[in-house]
Parts: structure tokens; sequence; C-alpha cells
């Protein structure tokens, strides 16, 4: 048992280490646009320690740092994990006199954090990942423009974040790329296996998508991916994973679902882009998908397993006609 206060669980936490991860930066390299944001924050608001602090399940880890060596602390400690609770900038002017600081290691020892003020680095989805923070080891008290300044600079951190996220995705749908979707695949397919919760897999391309592009040029095919795409989020859920792996092959990981929603998920989606029409008003062209489904197997190794099944179900189902759904299972 520690000899300080716990700190509070966001209510969105799963989701929250999950928005945190699909960035794709805990345990990076350091990064001097991070350096340098944590720089500039130490010598405008006159402290000497800086941090990009990112709250992962049992640490805090920090992208950047300035005027601290240590690279993470237990989250148990971790100012930050309280600053994440809430919306906005948290100040902590003396943490001696703070019930929840006061017998924390932090305060009492090495850095001996006495003032403290972070501001939550929140996604676009409204996530806290972390925060830009400031320490002092004397008390103090920010005033109204160095709040404004904080906040702005956390601001420049979470614009450099998502930056980054979208150099990970595709430029014409926003869909996570073929290498990222494995990435992240492969973390959700160990969390699942570790937690024993079930996850499907939905792979599907468009049915004579070179026809688009032949008959109405590449903008059109753009548009008829982007229109696909939008169709498709309605019917997932924000934990689902969305990524393009080619051309005009699509895959979608299911979080906790089971077959049966896999499949039922599958065909609401082909109905979907069936009734699509677009740029297809005036002609007799319908879209159409093929789509193969699988289940994570007790005899999977990897996520790649789960993966080409699904692509497996994919061939057959394109094999028998098109514009259907098959599945592929293992025990």
């Amino acid at each position: 048992m520690t000899p300080y206060p716990d700190y509070p669980i966001p209510a969105d936490e799963e989701q929250r280490l999950r928005a945190l991860r699909r960035f794709a930066v805990l345990d990076a390299p350091a990064d001097p646009h991070f350096d340098r944001i944590v720089a500039l924050a130490s010598e405008v608001l006159g402290v000497p320690i800086a941090l990009v602090s990112l709250v992962d399940q049992d640490r805090q880890w920090f992208l950047a740092r300035h005027g601290l060596e240590v690279q993470e602390t237990p989250r148990t400690m971790a100012f930050c994990a309280h600053a994440i609770a809430q919306q906005e900038l948290m100040e902590v002017p003396d943490a001696l006199d703070d019930a929840r600081f006061n017998t924390n290691p932090l305060v009492l020892d090495a850095p001996k954090v006495r003032f403290y003020a972070g501001v939550p680095l929140q996604s676009d989805d409204g996530y806290n990942l972390g925060t830009l923070c400031v320490i002092d080891r004397k008390p103090r008290v920010l005033d109204p423009h160095q709040r404004v300044m904080l906040k702005l600079m956390a601001d420049l951190v979470m614009r450099e974040l998502e930056l980054r996220q979208r150099s990970m995705q595709c430029p014409v749908t926003g869909l996570y790329n073929r290498s990222v979707f494995f990435r992240f695949g492969e973390q959700e397919f160990e969390n699942a296996r570790a937690e024993s919760l079930p996850v499907a897999l939905f792979n599907f391309d468009i049915d004579d998508f070179r026809q688009i592009n032949m008959r109405w040029g590449h903008q059109a095919g753009d548009q008829v991916l982007l229109d696909l795409c939008a169709v498709a989020r309605q019917h997932l859920s924000h934990e689902d994973l969305f990524g393009r792996i080619g051309d005009e092959e699509f895959a979608i990981l299911l979080v906790n679902a089971s077959i049966s929603r896999a499949m039922q998920l599958a065909e609401e989606i082909r109905l979907a882009v069936a009734a699509m029409r677009g740029v297809f008003d005036q002609s007799d062209y319908h879209p159409n998908i093929s789509g193969g489904i699988s289940a994570m197997a007790d005899s999977d190794q990897s996520f790649a397993d789960l993966f080409y099944r699904a692509d497996q179900a994919l061939y057959l189902a394109k094999g028998n006609g098109r514009n259907q759904i098959a599945s592929l299972l293992v025990e």
C-alpha cells in the first residue's frame, strides 16, 4: 500500500489508453520538436522543470523533459495522473499543503516538487493522453498570462502529436495504412489474448474498382473511397480499428466482438455500400463489396494468422461470385 492517496481513474480509461497507444509515441526516441517546446515552457514561465508527460496504464512516461533526468515514474506518484482526470489546467501552488501530494516521494525526495501546473493534452476525440506540465522546487502561483501561455504551448504539443498520427494514415481516406494497421492489430490481438476477449476481423474490397477509375476517373474513384469509409464508420465502435490495406482493400478489426456480431455488421456495411449513389446517380453502376470474416482462434500465434485467414475468406467470397460475405473459422 502506498503512503499517499491513489490517483483518480478517468471514466473512459480503457478507451483513453487505446487512444494513447494509437499515437505510437510511447517509448519513442527523444524528439527535437517536443524538446524545444519544453525548453520554451521552462524559459517563458521561469521554472526549472518542464515535461511532456504521457500517462500510461501504470506509469507516466516523458516524451520530452527539461531539467529532469528520469524517463518515467510510477503512475501512483504522478501529479499528471490527477491532471488528466480534469479538463482544465491543474495548478498546485504548494504540494506540502495539498493532501493529495504532501506524502508523495517526488515531493519529499528528489526532485522535491513544491509547485506543479499541468494542462491536459486532449485528442480530437476527447481523450486526455497526458499533460504539458511545469514544476518548481519552491511554492508559486501562475499569473493569468502565464496560464494562457502554458495552454498555448500544450496546444503546440497536441498539434505535433496529431501531425505524427496523420503521417501514419492514408492521405485519401484518413485510415491507417497497412503497416500501421498491422502494428495496432498486433497490440489489440495481444490485449485480447491476455484479457480472454473476443476479436473478429472483416477484410473486404470494392468489386471491380478499376471500372470506376476507367469510366469516371481517379477523382471519382477517390470520392467512392471516401463515401465507403463514411458509410462503414457509421457501423463501428470507437475502439474498432479501420485500415486501408491496398488500393481497394480494407480491413476492420472488431474489438470485443463475437463472430455473429461481426457477420451482422459486415452484412450491414455490404448493404449500405450497395445503396451508395454519389457519382453513380446517372449511371447503371452500383458499387458492391466482397468480404471475408474470421475470429481469433486459440491456435493463432499472432495477428497475422487472423489477418490471412480473413483474407482467405475474402478470396472465397470473390470466387463464389462477389457481392457477398464469407467466413472462415478454426477452433
